[in-house]
């Protein structure tokens, strides 16, 4: 039993209930008091030194919805869906970010900044090697990825479902949203499934077997 109560057959049967839904139940929307904790998992995720180099636009508004739907190739997860989440990536980081960071380290955990200039001068470091390395859109979108994984299992556990999406025009939806210095990486359709219409939902989830994936040394 986990520390809340979630035993361990409840986490793995509702990992196995989840699938990528392909078609959302449009009338069931997902509750204010959910899609907070939704929200939160998004912000309680991990991030390589914590700088969380990303940001969620959510789009609930039907009209939104139905003007990103071509950028997303027509998929109609995306009109049908309760809440779209548009995972976007961080283009650069520059001194600035970091000091916000450590700003915010002094007011969270009330640090004196003489505490953390060690810390923020390897964070300034790392980011100006990964920039002038031509890395920094490859570190920072992984990073945006673990927020998308605990966005997902969290769903999960709720009994809420989603979609993530890669098939898409980044450059049209970073238009349409207005973001610059921000690239969206991935969509995620959250919502509720229809069963009687999605293919998928009834068929067994594929995957290889623990052998295969899984090396103990």
């Amino acid at each position: 039993m986990g520390r809340n109560g979630i035993s361990n057959e409840t986490i793995l049967e509702q990992l196995n209930w989840r699938y990528a839904v392909k078609k959302f139940d449009a009338a069931r929307k997902v509750s204010d008091e959910d899609w907070n904790t939704l929200e939160q998992s998004l912000i309680l995720a991990p991030s390589s030194y914590g700088l969380q180099p990303y940001k969620f636009v959510v789009v609930t508004d039907e009209k939104l919805k139905a003007e990103l739907t071509p950028a997303a190739y027509g998929q109609t997860q995306i009109v049908d869906c309760s809440h779209l989440v548009v995972v976007a990536y961080k283009k650069v980081l520059t001194d600035a970010d970091i000091e916000h960071f450590v700003e915010r380290n002094m007011e969270v955990r009330n640090q004196p900044h003489e505490q953390l200039a060690d810390y923020e001068n390897t964070m300034k470091g790392s980011a100006k090697k990964a920039v002038s390395e031509n890395t920094i859109e490859t570190w920072n979108s992984r990073q945006a990825y673990l927020a998308l994984g605990f966005l997902l299992e969290t769903a999960a556990i709720l009994g809420i479902d989603a979609c993530p999406m890669e098939g898409f025009n980044p450059a049209e939806v970073n238009r349409i949203l207005g973001l610059e210095d921000y690239s969206a990486v991935t969509l995620c359709a959250v919502g509720y499934r229809d069963a009687e219409n999605d293919w998928l939902a009834n068929l067994p989830k594929v995957r290889f077997p623990k052998e295969e994936l899984i090396d103990r040394r």
